[in-house]
């Protein structure tokens, strides 16, 4: 379906999606719709079985989270050729496993620097507590390494009741505390409420050491036994040392002491 589109410009769906309350790490609602209506009809030229067809409208259609894969897909191809400039300290990557934080820059190549991974502070489903939580775990950091997730929480007030970060009205305080540390805002994701402003981009690593703000990640929860899953929602802290390791490696790389 999608070589019979040519592919979709997943930067467009993003972009309405800003406009429709979406943050693309814990509300894809919007783009999660903008994506299947996109792709239907292609679907249904190429799946023959209806039984078939059916069964993948209704997966897509039923899971409001479902373009948070592709959002983090495309979180990768956009940072990926950012990798590798001589001097640049603007962070290509974000991850955690449950038990480290890591993060890549681009001037110091594939090397991780990391740190301890925070507890997320949130919200739990029904019959959950923190006693159930993991510590913060996936790769769906990617998301604000390129100015969504947490950095775009502006555009999403609905997602700062869910996630346990206070009033709607304090979402934009995030967004504005991440353009501290950021390079630069993106002209083609803006932000109505904030009088299309565009979301924060281009983690640097100096701001973030001179300032003392790290980066806000909107993030699930997970439970902490194996097969049990989202256990509810929340936010964590990036870990500061793993900018001041990066920051103090790529210095050593340029001769500065």
């Amino acid at each position: 379906a999608l070589r019979q589109l040519d592919g979709l410009p997943l930067k467009d769906i993003v972009a309405r999606g800003l406009t429709m309350g979406d943050e693309m790490h814990q509300r894809n609602v919007g783009c999660s719709s903008l994506f299947l209506r996109a792709l239907a009809p292609a679907l249904a030229k190429t799946i023959a079985d209806k039984d078939e067809l059916a069964k993948a409208l209704a997966f897509m259609g039923g899971n409001d989270q479902f373009f948070l894969n592709i959002a983090m897909v495309l979180g990768k191809a956009i940072m990926d050729p950012v990798r590798d400039i001589e001097g640049c300290s603007v962070v290509t990557a974000m991850s955690r496993n449950g038990t480290d934080f890591g993060i890549r820059v681009s001037g110091t190549g594939d090397e991780w620097f990391t740190a301890p991974v925070e507890m997320p502070e949130g919200l739990y489903f029904p019959g959950f507590t923190a006693d159930d939580a993991n510590p913060d775990m996936g790769d769906s950091t990617i998301v604000e390494t390129i100015g969504l997730g947490g950095f775009a929480m502006a555009a999403a007030p609905a997602v700062a009741g869910f996630v346990g970060a206070g009033a709607a009205s304090e979402a934009a305080l995030t967004t504005h505390a991440m353009s501290e540390i950021t390079m630069t805002e993106n002209p083609e994701w803006t932000i109505p409420s904030l009088d299309y402003q565009g979301v924060p981009t281009g983690i640097d690593i100096r701001r973030v050491v001179e300032t003392g703000i790290v980066p806000t990640i909107n993030t699930g929860i997970a439970h902490r036994e194996p097969g049990v899953g989202q256990v509810g929602a929340g936010v964590v802290k990036a870990p500061m040392a793993c900018f001041e390791q990066a920051l103090r490696a790529l210095a050593r790389r340029l001769g500065v002491s």
